[in-house]
């Protein structure tokens, strides 16, 4: 059977984008096999760049992260010449993706309208803190603000810890994801128009539509959800649970499924019980069923109650730290680590793609690239001299 070619092969990207959101959207787009040239300034890099330790050889872990599959070079926007190449290479690009504060673009002489006029099947991608539009629109935004003004925080944690942010960056890597979703419909649309255009999207909306049935609970009900813990808004009983030596997650999504749980725990009364025979009458009666459960699961480890609920069928999971989740079998299985080889760091490892194509599949092409790494390469494709390439070296346009 014949191989495909990758399903972006035929794209090329530039990425003006720096630290998450951006940068993840790009790394989507060139696992899927887009060409992406990462534009740094001459004068200051990637502020990831220098995010850490643990570092690889010269490079952040942090920046490794987000930055594979794509070319790196170095052109001074605010220059003249700079301009100038930014402008040839958009006149052969598919798609521009920008993370500036709002009104950047602009003050450099790069609007959508200026590039349009360059190439007007080109699609701008602007990700910024609130969008471009809006009484916040020239306000800063990062991550950990739009978790807090989004609402996220005040559903996250428990009375204990107080409103507590995710672990990751959600707010980046959501709206890196509803980026690479808006790209690709408007990709989608040029075909059949032949012209590009732009895409205002912020990290406050992304959050905002990622709290899904929690902000649906209040637009219907108008009731403030408070501090959720490690409890479903929605289903009882759907959370962590202590046992006889660790917590595990119980994640009962059904009547039938609870009726089986309640026969594991050896407490079948439970599942003909009217205060818990259904979800909204569990849901009225949470604290009771769930101080009832968890003095049992506290009688058995993790590892027996896992296999009994395994058994019959009961949702159920450990909580893995890194390492567990790493040499976990299904992991490995998923090419869920890959290796690729690295200028400076020789070997790294890397988180792998969740995209599983059959016929166009995912490929390490390119590791995540040095600062500049590949200026010359952009350049002389363009048709530059290297006394031209010299010469803007020294004048620090590149």
């Amino acid at each position: 059977m014949k191989v495909a070619s990758s399903a972006l092969g035929k794209l090329k990207i530039l990425d003006l984008t720096r630290v998450l959101a951006g940068p993840f959207c790009t790394m989507i787009l060139g696992d899927l096999g887009a060409d992406v040239i990462k534009i740094e300034s001459p004068h200051v890099k990637d502020d990831t760049r220098h995010w850490g330790p643990p570092y690889a050889s010269t490079e952040s872990a942090y920046y490794l992260c987000a930055n594979r599959n794509k070319r790196a070079i170095t052109l001074d926007l605010k220059s003249e010449k700079g301009k100038e190449i930014f402008k040839s290479l958009v006149a052969q690009s598919d798609i521009v993706v920008q993370n500036f504060k709002a009104g950047t673009m602009e003050s450099l002489g790069l609007s959508y309208e200026v590039l349009h006029d360059i190439n007007p099947q080109l699609i701008l991608a602007s990700i910024s803190g609130f969008g471009h539009t809006g009484p916040y629109s020239k306000e800063p935004g990062y991550d950990y603000i739009i978790q807090a003004m989004s609402g996220l925080m005040s559903i996250t944690g428990d009375q204990g810890s107080g409103p507590t942010k995710v672990g990751v960056a959600i707010a980046d890597v959501l709206t890196g994801l509803y980026t690479a979703v808006g790209i690709l419909a408007a990709i989608n649309e040029r075909n059949h128009s032949g012209q590009g255009q732009s895409i205002d999207i912020s990290l406050f909306d992304s959050q905002i539509s990622a709290l899904v049935n929690v902000a649906s609970n209040y637009l219907i009900s108008g009731d403030i959800p408070s501090l959720l813990g490690n409890q479903h808004p929605n289903i009882v009983p759907y959370q962590v649970f202590p046992t006889k030596d660790q917590d595990m997650v119980v994640a009962v999504g059904n009547d039938n499924q609870f009726k089986r749980f309640a026969e594991v725990l050896g407490m079948a009364e439970l599942g003909v019980n009217d205060k818990f025979i259904t979800n909204p009458n569990r849901l009225k009666h949470r604290q009771e069923l769930t101080t009832i459960i968890t003095e049992k699961m506290k009688q058995r480890s993790a590892a027996e109650w896992q296999l009994l609920l395994k058994e019959a069928g009961v949702p159920n999971g450990p909580i893995n730290n890194m390492q567990q989740v790493f040499e976990h079998p299904q992991v490995r299985d998923r090419n869920m680590v890959v290796k690729m080889n690295h200028p400076t760091a020789n070997q790294i490892q890397l988180v792998g793609s969740p995209l599983k194509l059959s016929r166009t599949k995912v490929e390490m092409r390119r590791h995540p690239p040095l600062y500049g790494e590949h200026t010359e390469m952009v350049l002389r494709e363009l048709g530059y001299t290297e006394d031209q390439i010299i010469n803007m070296k020294k004048n620090k346009e590149i």
